[in-house]
């Protein structure tokens, strides 16, 4: 596992924590600031699996 692949998975889990306490206490903002971690960390781990995949064809050749 590279770098982009663990911290796209932290963010991840960050924002599902934001978006559920979010929707407990009734905040949209947090709901929503939530949200956008989880996306933002879906890309970044991603990218990161991308990286991964790119260096085993390479290391392949």
């Amino acid at each position: 596992m590279n770098k982009d692949q663990i911290q796209g998975r932290v963010e991840q889990v960050k924002g599902a924590v934001k978006q559920t306490t979010g929707k407990v206490i009734g905040n949209k903002e947090l709901e929503a600031e939530g949200r956008i971690d989880k996306t933002t960390g879906k890309v970044q781990s991603g990218f990161g699996d991308v990286k991964e995949k790119l260096k085993d064809t390479i290391d392949k050749v």
